[in-house]
């Protein structure tokens, strides 16, 4: 069987089946998903597909913890990072919109929501931890 290929509205079905939602127009969606407010964003024309949650503002973190958050994107944040944009920093996953699949997008939002959770603590977006040498 040949998988079929991500778009907006098969998107749109996979979103509105998972979350609710709170806003939604074609490539943006804004829901409510665990308890955390959550953007998904979408370009056909360029093939990319981001989720987005906010973490904490920029202003509240301190410099250990900075590089205690840059160093869980090398080995516990898996699929999903921390970045920065504006005031916040956030919880993204980004994938090529064509190839993401329904499997793949559900990982995405909880590794999204499980790294925002984990900020401060063990800043992981799931039990899987890569050893570092």
């Amino acid at each position: 069987m040949i998988a079929s290929f991500m778009n907006n509205a098969r998107l749109d079905s996979l979103i509105c089946e998972c979350s609710a939602v709170q806003e939604r127009r074609p490539g943006f969606w804004r829901i409510e998903y665990r308890d955390h407010a959550v953007i998904v964003m979408s370009d056909e024309v360029n093939d990319r597909m981001r989720i987005f949650t906010p973490v904490v503002e920029i202003t509240e973190i301190s410099e250990s913890v900075w590089l205690m958050a840059l160093s869980a994107n090398f080995d516990r944040a898996l699929d999903a990072r921390y970045a920065v944009n504006g005031d916040y920093l956030w919880s993204v996953f980004l994938h090529p919109l064509s190839l993401l699949s329904e499997g793949q997008f559900a990982d995405g939002l909880n590794q999204v929501i499980n790294l925002a959770n984990n900020f401060g603590v063990s800043f992981s977006s799931s039990d899987i931890v890569f050893e570092q040498e």
